[in-house]
């Protein structure tokens, strides 16, 4: 745990705040980090004296004969967890440094705490991030995925369901994002991490859909007061964990095909757009030609339009600006050109998804 890394860091902070020349012993008595570079890597034999004794170990001028490669100063164990794992140095007249050396010995025993805990979070999120990316696949095992979830303290129970979240550019690091949605989520049964640079995921288990929504909801707002722009997309819920990467596609699907301006899009809202994305290519372009091959892009707007607002003429003509007459002038034009009524809801069908084929071919070019 006591890595020269620490040691070396230890020995900056404290020799600003001191004035003094630290040193830092590993278990081995090995000096790993000094005010006095010279000095690494040599044995203080003061050090070995305070890992046989557990104590500290003063050490004046006519002492120096005793400790052979020590100066005068006092030498302090390092407990971490009630093990004796270094020794801090502290070079000077004992008489002087010691009202502050037990000072230093916990600040010292401090840093080190909390370089144990950041790394035990670090290791615990990627624990996380392996253990999501080994359930989209295919085939995996089921058992490690057990073993691994039970160290980070996480049980998954059906039905499960992803959210992936996308993440725009921002000051903040992952852990500081990650900590949002955990402090918002709060259950034990919710894995989360980031599965790209700038997706988030989310895999949640026996939870209602409205539950996740309400979070996901609040996740929003705590975001957006950070400046942070998101979108997020839900998958639906998967009842086997096999099933869990069919959920991911379709959160990854409501992202991609969802509206631009939503922040919340779940798979449910997309999915005929996502079934059509599935058609053959050259069978997507035959149908777009077919029924929309005759039509200006005025047109074609015009239809887009009259589908968002329900196919009613009088909200569709105050959205466009234009007089109704208009309106209804163009949707006879449509019919004429095409052979397909909008005003006929078997028609309008047809329509409506030659032109989402449209959107679905522009987003696949940008």
């Amino acid at each position: 745990m006591l890595t020269s890394e620490i040691a070396k860091e230890i020995v900056e902070q404290t020799m600003i705040r001191l004035n003094r020349n630290i040193n830092i012993m590993d278990d081995k008595g090995i000096i790993i980090a000094s005010g006095n570079r010279n000095r690494i890597h040599q044995i203080h034999a003061g050090a070995i004296e305070v890992l046989r004794t557990g104590n500290p170990l003063i050490i004046n001028s006519n002492d120096l004969h005793q400790w052979e490669g020590s100066l005068p100063g006092i030498n302090l164990p390092i407990h971490f967890q009630e093990v004796v794992i270094g020794v801090i140095g502290i070079t000077g007249d004992p008489d002087e440094i010691m009202e502050f050396g037990e000072l230093v010995k916990m600040i010292t025993e401090m840093m080190i705490q909390q370089s144990f805990m950041s790394t035990q979070l670090e290791w615990k999120q990627r624990l996380r991030e392996e253990v999501f990316e080994d359930l989209l696949t295919e085939k995996h095992n089921q058992e490690s995925i057990r073993k691994r979830l039970h160290l980070i303290g996480i049980k998954l129970e059906t039905p499960f369901q992803v959210v992936v979240v996308e993440i725009g550019f921002n000051k903040y690091k992952k852990t500081d994002i990650i900590q949002i949605f955990e402090n918002i989520f709060e259950e034990k049964k919710v894995l989360i991490g980031f599965i790209s640079v700038n997706r988030l995921f989310i895999l949640s288990s026996n939870l209602s859909e409205a539950h996740i929504k309400q979070k996901l909801l609040t996740a929003l707002n705590h975001l957006k007061s950070k400046n942070i722009m998101s979108r997020i997309g839900i998958g639906t819920p998967a009842l086997v964990q096999d099933h869990i990467h069919h959920s991911y596609h379709e959160s990854i699907s409501a992202l991609l095909l969802g509206n631009s301006e939503q922040n919340l899009i779940s798979y449910m809202e997309v999915e005929t757009k996502a079934l059509l994305n599935r058609i053959d290519e050259r069978a997507k372009i035959q149908f777009h030609q077919r029924v929309l091959g005759t039509l200006s892009e005025k047109l074609i707007l015009t239809l887009e339009h009259f589908f968002a607002n329900n196919l009613n003429i009088g909200e569709c003509a105050k959205k466009m600006y234009i007089h109704r007459n208009s309106l209804i002038y163009r949707i006879k034009k449509i019919k004429e050109l095409t052979g397909y009524d909008p005003q006929v809801v078997q028609d309008a069908v047809t329509l409506q998804l030659a032109i989402w084929i449209t959107h679905l071919s522009r987003k696949e070019n940008i």
